[in-house]
């Protein structure tokens, strides 16, 4: 980190997207100051330029012109001066995206992002056209891969990928890092369901600085030329190895800015000389890494100060045992230590992401539990991979009276340093709403997941769902016709049942509170309303695997994967490191892995985690 703060005309402009807070952190450990765009002046006035943000490409496009910076911003990048962009910083340079036209016209897949702005925007047809610096298109990931050899695969891409330079003679063999900074030997943080696909056509190949592979399909992950460099993941949430790309461009090592006139018109289209093709860049599998997340349960203890804490079947208090009768009582919260110094502690031994769950869920007052926020933003300042906030995420209103919605308390998090929110209860809740008015297909645009994801984007909004074990009768199970028999497991044919369970069969439940209220609302129902409504990733966890140390449950995580099309992480029963290595080779594909308790106790280390998951012929991110 630079001894002192360097002031070098450095500019960040905030289209209105999620949180850019995360990049301003990155900035400042690096040392450097800078200043926020806050008007078509700004953009003159600015020396350097970063562009960040997450969310919809018409978005983004609608609130620059609103704003007037659709022409300033032109006119700024081909002044030659430095431009950096960062996922949506990057696809407004392209030409147009088909993301609006898809809202529009999708009535299930995409049911919420057709919500993600007004229909007015979505049908002017300026908001589907970027800067066209680049002559070439956005589209959307396809689900399924035309290969056979390829799984189908969740959308959002997201998570950790490789890169590949398009021109190899960027680097050596000696050295794999290319000026930018960046490493074909570390992993990137990706979350995007849109990409510019690559091909040997130069309108593209030009600018491509390097491509990622996601199943099938190789997409352009930065591009350069000139002063411009940009990238669809995200260097502020990629570790260390985004920190250097950041510092590479913040020092001015990148060689981006020795022919300034190279970038001043899209009609430069001169193929780079050692461009691969296509075929040359496509490989057998992807690059797509495993995610092992760390979890924190955050509550206050006793005393009043916030915790880490877990519990064994969602209870958190110590167990006591009474002298005189040998019974066991309640004892004290469990505190496993401080929140921000064990998210620190994570990030420094490779955790993929950080999850912050506050389970007193702000009974009250979410905006005013500055504690909670506090703790969040100095989290984001010190750990620079996706930080998830859970817990009170909900319409509440305050003691004074003052209604607060699930909106704004989400977008104080996000302006704390939070990537992500999680929402429980309240998408059981949404759900069971739309099977009351008989569409289950549909929401009414009210939910806590509809308004996030309206504003912030799908990929903002996981649910994290409860659920518990019914046990039907055995003798019952082939005259059940109920609304649940295409969910029930066989403990017989079941791929994690105990030596008791296997003459029983059963149901998956959802429950809210805590688990300490039912549902009758199943894991399958829950898993597609949730998606439909517009969640960006599935957390599963077991109330009857919770803190026992067999593993995870693979039937419960099967059953949720092959039920939606977004990423799926799997939590609740890890005791060693091969239960990872399980729930990787046998989940279903699930994306990602949870675990709290066996982390806090220093019983299994986070690195060991991931060796042994390499061993085992999985792709995991080691830089």
């Amino acid at each position: 980190m630079a001894s002192e703060v360097q002031d070098t005309g450095l500019y960040l402009l905030d289209h209105g997207a999620g949180n850019v807070r995360s990049l301003a952190n990155s900035i400042e450990k690096l040392g450097y100051s800078f200043t926020w765009v806050k008007s078509p002046e700004d953009l003159r006035l600015a020396k350097r330029l970063i562009f960040p943000g997450v969310g919809a490409f018409a978005t983004a496009m609608s609130n620059l012109r609103t704003q007037g910076l659709t022409e300033p911003l032109r006119e700024y990048i081909s002044s030659g001066r430095p431009y950096f962009g960062i996922c949506i910083g990057m696809q407004i340079l392209f030409r147009e995206s088909t993301e609006a036209s898809d809202l529009r016209s999708s009535e299930v897949d995409n049911a919420i992002e057709a919500q993600d702005a007004s229909a007015e925007m979505l049908a002017n047809a300026n908001n589907s056209r970027g800067l066209g610096i680049i002559d070439w298109q956005i589209a959307r990931f396809h689900g399924e891969d035309p290969s056979p050899s390829m799984k189908i695969k969740s959308v959002p891409h997201m998570g950790w990928n490789a890169v590949s330079f398009v021109d190899p003679s960027t680097i050596s063999p000696s050295a794999p890092s290319s000026p930018s900074g960046l490493s074909s030997n570390s992993s990137y943080y990706f979350v995007h369901s849109y990409r510019a696909p690559y091909s040997s056509d130069p309108r593209i190949s030009s600018w491509a600085h390097t491509t990622t592979q996601y199943g099938d399909e190789v997409f352009v992950s930065s591009v350069k030329k000139g002063n411009v460099l940009a990238s669809q993941f995200h260097p502020e949430k990629s570790g260390k190895a985004g920190l250097e790309m950041l510092k590479t461009w913040l020092e001015g090592r990148d060689r981006y800015f020795t022919n300034p006139s190279a970038t001043t018109a899209a009609e430069t289209v001169e193929p780079q000389q050692s461009a691969r093709t296509l075929e040359e860049l496509k490989k057998p599998s992807d690059g797509f890494r495993k995610r092992i997340i760390a979890c924190l349960d955050v509550r206050a203890n006793d005393q009043g100060d916030l915790v880490v804490t877990k519990g064994d079947q969602y209870d958190v208090r110590e167990k006591v045992a009474d002298s005189t009768d040998g019974s066991t009582g309640t004892g004290t919260v469990r505190n496993l230590g401080k929140p921000v110094a064990l998210a620190r502690k994570y990030y420094e031994a490779g955790a993929d992401e950080i999850c912050l769950l506050n389970i007193t869920s702000f009974r009250n007052s979410p905006l005013k539990d500055q504690p909670m926020l506090q703790v969040v933003r100095e989290a984001a300042a010190q750990t620079f991979v996706p930080l998830t906030i859970g817990g009170g995420i909900k319409d509440s209103i305050d003691p004074d009276g003052t209604k607060r919605s699930a909106l704004e308390v989400a977008g104080e998090y996000f302006r704390a340093g939070a990537d992500k929110v999680s929402i429980g209860s309240e998408a059981v809740v949404a759900v069971e709403k739309t099977f009351q008015r008989g569409d289950w297909k549909a929401g009414d645009g009210t939910s806590a997941i509809e308004q996030i994801a309206r504003a912030y984007g799908r990929q903002a909004v996981v649910v994290s769902i409860d659920p518990k074990r019914v046990f039907i009768p055995t003798d019952q199970v082939g005259s059940y016709t109920g609304r649940y028999r295409d969910e029930i497991i066989i403990g017989a044919s079941a791929r994690s049942s105990s030596k008791e369970e296997k003459g029983l069969a059963w149901w998956y439940q959802c429950t809210i509170s805590g688990g300490r209220t039912l549902s009758q609302i199943s894991v399958v129902e829950l898993a597609k309303g949730a998606e439909r409504l517009g969640a960006g990733e599935i957390l599963v966890n077991s109330i009857d695997r919770d803190g026992g140390g067999r593993g995870f449950d693979l039937d419960l995580i099967n059953l949720v994967k092959r039920s939606v099309g977004i990423p799926v992480v799997a939590s609740s029963g890890a005791g060693n490191e091969g239960h990872f290595v399980e729930v990787f080779e046998k989940g279903g594909g699930v994306e990602a892995a949870l675990a709290a308790g066996i982390f806090h106790r220093g019983e299994v280390e986070i690195k060991a985690v991931k060796e042994r998951c390499e061993a085992s012929g999985l792709k995991m991110r080691l830089d």
